[in-house]
């Protein structure tokens, strides 16, 4: 079998002399993974870094077997342009982190987050711009892989405006005006999570990463028996130092 795509490079591992198993984000065959011969030789391996999109090939006997990438040429050389930010290179760290974790191999739900991750990777330069863009790309993931929040209505009435909380329980919505009585058990749901135009407020990315976070931790990654991957939390803590 043989198939090409573009891919978003989300890591990789040695194998043998100078070889290296190339993990990917395909834009039309989700997560895959591929030998490349001299992969992690000095030369090519620059071309191979987290967050990277490639041209590739892939040709094997079978669909589900581990396979052979020829890699043709690089798309987007993103590392390299942010080799002095830090809190960018965390953030590279962190996406390309969650979606290895988060898919097994040949998930076709990943081909949906291929462009979005594209996108948020692409800002990674505008540091005004990304952290509210990387808010949104988790609450992305958990829609595209099934854990979607319901943030359509308030829980209580049914009314659809005026939201401002989230259930952690049921993922839904609700008006901090229904739920007086128990505001302190419910996730704050800023604003700029429901309407693109929205002005990100003091507190907002850090209410925002606690209320994906939460739902990345005890569903996402509860249902494949694994942890939220800790580079996460390193950008995160990055993120709200600069708060």
């Amino acid at each position: 079998m043989n198939w090409s795509d573009d891919g978003i490079v989300l890591g990789g591992r040695r194998f043998g002399e100078g070889g290296l198993i190339l993990d990917v984000l395909t834009a039309t065959r989700g997560r895959r993974s591929g030998l490349v011969y001299g992969g992690a030789s000095r030369r090519r391996r620059a071309q191979f870094e987290a967050g990277n999109t490639v041209a590739l090939s892939w040709s094997g006997r079978l669909d589900d077997q581990l396979g052979r990438f020829d890699v043709a040429e690089a798309r987007r050389d993103r590392a390299s342009r942010l080799l002095e930010d830090a809190p960018a290179l965390s953030a590279v760290s962190a996406i390309t982190s969650i979606l290895r974790a988060s898919m097994n191999e040949g998930d076709a739900a990943g081909s949906s987050l291929y462009e979005a991750s594209g996108v948020l990777l692409d800002q990674l330069e505008h540091s005004h711009i990304w952290p509210a863009l990387y808010v949104r790309w988790e609450l992305g993931l958990l829609s595209a892989l099934g854990f979607g929040l319901d943030l359509e209505e308030c829980a209580i009435s049914g009314a659809n405006d005026g939201l401002t909380h989230v259930s952690p329980k049921t993922g839904r919505a609700v008006r901090g005006s229904e739920a007086e009585d128990y505001l302190d058990r419910l996730l704050a749901l800023p604003d700029f999570l429901l309407r693109p135009t929205a002005d990100v407020k003091p507190g907002d990315i850090a209410a925002g990463l606690r209320l994906t976070g939460h739902f990345l931790e005890n569903r996402l990654f509860a249902a494949v028996h694994r942890g939220v991957p800790p580079e996460r939390e390193r950008l995160v803590l990055r993120l709200l130092s600069k708060a």
